[in-house]
């Protein structure tokens, strides 16, 4: 998928209603292949140019919603040990480093971009998440 692909499909998240009994929606922007429980130069390769897929993306939501500053999940992973972290927060904390988080204006919801990459035993992906849960 291009950004213009990546960011049409946030939008479309931004408006389309949640499935029952779920406040968000997750949507894989890109995943590697073949690269579950692969060689880690390879995945850090894949996960750097995720990356950039990233940053591209909130460069691209700037304009709309306002600078953002890196949102640290690693410290949203630590609290899940302490506190009750609501979904999508503690699923997306358990798979992702950092994500930029994005209030999208007149819409009451929030979107979420993150490189799930804190798993080897799973493909590299770049997700979206759109929900109406505010991040913790």
């Amino acid at each position: 998928m291009s950004i213009a692909q990546h960011l049409a499909l946030i939008d479309e998240l931004c408006s389309r209603p949640f499935p029952a009994g779920h406040r968000h929606h997750l949507a894989e922007l890109e995943s590697s292949h073949g690269l579950r429980g692969g060689d880690g130069a390879e995945r850090a390769v894949t996960a750097d140019q995720f990356r950039k897929y990233r940053d591209a993306v909130h460069d691209q939501l700037v304009p709309r919603w306002g600078e953002r500053l890196p949102y640290n999940l690693q410290t949203v992973l630590l609290r899940t040990e302490e506190e009750q972290i609501p979904e999508p927060w503690a699923a997306l904390s358990a798979r992702a480093d950092v994500a930029y988080v994005f209030e999208a204006v007149g819409t009451g919801r929030w979107v979420a971009v993150a490189v799930a990459d804190r798993d080897r035993a799973d493909e590299i992906q770049l997700v979206a998440v759109v929900t109406e849960v505010d991040p913790p």
